[in-house]
C-alpha cells in the first residue's frame, strides 16, 4: 500500500468483516447513509444496468464508448477478481488507494447505522465518484434491481437489463417472470430503456412493470434474423465483428474488443444506450465504434499466456454463463481433444447444468475447491462427469497446462472467485482476502 493511503489495510478489513453478515436487500439503510454524507448521488448523471448475466460486458462496453468520447466516467461493478479496488473506476482506472480510503471511511465510519459489505462499497462509489467530478457514473446491479443498493439513483439518463435467466432463485422468485419483475426495478418515470434478448416470460412481465411507472421508450435487442419492429435494435454477428443496427437509421460494423458471440447482443444493447445519450453528448455517437473495439472485460473469455500454455478464464458461473462458454468453444476452441477443463462451483449454483454442458467439450476435467462460501462437493462433480479430484485450484491449473501442452487450451470456469483466484495467481497480483458475496 501506498504512505498516502495509511488508514487503508485497516478499513479494508473491517469492510471485509461485513462480509458474513450478508444480503440484506433494500434502500432504507443506504439512503440513510448517503443522506449524511450530503447525497453524492443526486444529480449524478447515471446509466443503471441489471441482467442475469452481461451486465457487467455492457457495462463495460459503455464506459469505454463515454472514455473514447472524452467523457469523464465512473464505473462501478462487482464482484472484484483480485482487489475491492477494481470495483470502482475513474477514468478507466482502478480507484487510487488515497482516494479508496477516502471514499471507505466515510462509508464505514461517517454514516449513522452499520451498512452491509455491499452496501458500503455502494455509497463508497458515489462519494468516489462526487470526489471525481465524473461526467458519467455507470452503476452495475449487483443482485435483482427493485432492492439492489444500486437503485437509489432514482432519475438515471438510460437503464438496461440485459438477460433473464433462472438464478438466484430463492431470493428473486422462481420464475422467469418474478425475476425480470425484480430487475425491472430499476426502470423509472420517463428514463428510456434498452432491453436485451428476452424470454416472451420476461419480456411481458418487464413490459408491464414499464407501463405502470411511466418509464420511458424501450429499445429492445433483437438477432438480425429475426426481423422485429423498427423500434427495435437488429444485431448480427459477422465472425468477431457484429453488426448493429438502429433507430433513426443508425447503422455500424464493429470489431468486438469481447469474445463470444453473446458479446454481439451485449454490444447491441450498450449501442442503444450510447444512442440515448448521445442526445446529451453528440460526440458519443461518433465514439460508438471505437469505444466497442477498445472495451475490455477482465475474466471474460480472457486468454493468457502462461508459459507457453493458454489459459482461457470465463466467470461462467451459471448454467446460462456456461451455456455462452461452451458455445464459444464449439466456435473458436480447438476441439475437445485439446482442451482440458479446471472447474468449481459455489454450490448454491445449478453446477450440475454447467458441467454437463462443458464436460463434453473437452477431453480431461480437474475438479477444484473455489475459496468463499460452501462450494460443489468434488465427488459430486465427478459423478456428473469423469474427473480428477484434485481441490487446490493452483495445483489443478499446473496440472492442467502439463496435460494440455503448447498446443491445447486450459479452460477455467464455474466460479468467480476461482476465475479471480486463478487470474491472480497467473498475473502475480496480490489478491485482497475472499469475500463470501
Amino acid at each position: 500500500m501506498t504512505s498516502a493511503a495509511p488508514r487503508l489495510p485497516a478499513l479494508l478489513e473491517a469492510l471485509g468483516q461485513r462480509a458474513p453478515r450478508g444480503m440484506e436487500l433494500g434502500l432504507g439503510r443506504v439512503r440513510e447513509a448517503l443522506s449524511a454524507l450530503g447525497d453524492p448521488h443526486e444529480g449524478l448523471p447515471a446509466v443503471h444496468v441489471a441482467g442475469t448475466n452481461g451486465k457487467g460486458s455492457v457495462c463495460a462496453m459503455v464506459e469505454s464508448i463515454a472514455r473514447a468520447a472524452g467523457l469523464r466516467t465512473g464505473l462501478y461493478t462487482s464482484p472484484h477478481l483480485s482487489r475491492f479496488a477494481e470495483r470502482i473506476r475513474v477514468g478507466g482506472e482502478m480507484i487510487g488507494d488515497a482516494a479508496l480510503e477516502r471514499a471507505l471511511a466515510a462509508a464505514l465510519e461517517r454514516v449513522p447505522s452499520p451498512l452491509t459489505f455491499f452496501e458500503a462499497l455502494t455509497v463508497a462509489a458515489f462519494v468516489a465518484f462526487r470526489e471525481a467530478d465524473v461526467d458519467l457514473a455507470i452503476l452495475e446491479v449487483g443482485l435483482g434491481g427493485r432492492l439492489d443498493a444500486t437503485n437509489v439513483i432514482a432519475a438515471p439518463l438510460c437503464t438496461a437489463i440485459t438477460s433473464i435467466a433462472l438464478d438466484h432463485q430463492a431470493v428473486l422468485g422462481t420464475t422467469l417472470a418474478d425475476i425480470a419483475r425484480e430487475k425491472a426495478g430499476i426502470l423509472k418515470p420517463g428514463a428510456p430503456a434498452v432491453l436485451g434478448l428476452l424470454d416472451p416470460e420476461a419480456d411481458a412481465a418487464i413490459e408491464a412493470t414499464a407501463r405502470a411507472i411511466g418509464a420511458g421508450p424501450r429499445l429492445r435487442v433483437a438477432r438480425a434474423e429475426r426481423g422485429g419492429r423498427a423500434a427495435e435494435i437488429a444485431v448480427e454477428r459477422r465472425g468477431r465483428a457484429a453488426h448493429v443496427a438502429g433507430p433513426g437509421r443508425r447503422e455500424l460494423e464493429v470489431q468486438l474488443g469481447l469474445r463470444g458471440a453473446h458479446q454481439a447482443e451485449n454490444a447491441g444493447v450498450a449501442a442503444g444506450i450510447a444512442w440515448q445519450l448521445a442526445g446529451r453528448w453528440p460526440e458519443v455517437d461518433q465514439a460508438l465504434a471505437g469505444g466497442l473495439a477498445a472495451a475490455r472485460w477482465p475474466g471474460r473469455l480472457e486468454r493468457i499466456d502462461a508459459g507457453g500454455a493458454q489459459v482461457l478464464l470465463d466467470c461462467a458461473h451459471n448454467p446460462h454463463g456456461a451455456q455462452a462458454l461452451a458455445a464459444w468453444l464449439d466456435e473458436e476452441g480447438p476441439g475437445a481433444a485439446r482442451t482440458v477443463l479446471v472447474f468449481g462451483a459455489m454450490a448454491d449454483k445449478g453446477w450440475g447444468e454447467m458441467l454437463q454442458a462443458l464436460a463434453p467439450r473437452v477431453h480431461r476435467r480437474f475438479y477444484v475447491t473455489p475459496k468463499g462460501r460452501a462450494a460443489a462437493p468434488l465427488d459430486a462433480l465427478r459423478e456428473v462427469a469423469p474427473g480428477e479430484a484434485l481441490g487446490d485450484p493452483r495445483a489443478a491449473v499446473a496440472r492442467a497446462i502439463e496435460v494440455a501442452g503448447p498446443s491445447g487450451l486450459v479452460v477455467v470456469a464455474g466460479s468467480i472467485y476461482l476465475v479471480g483466484e486463478v487470474r491472480s495467481a497467473l498475473l502475480g497480483i496480490a489478491p485482497d482476502p475472499v469475500v463470501t458475496l
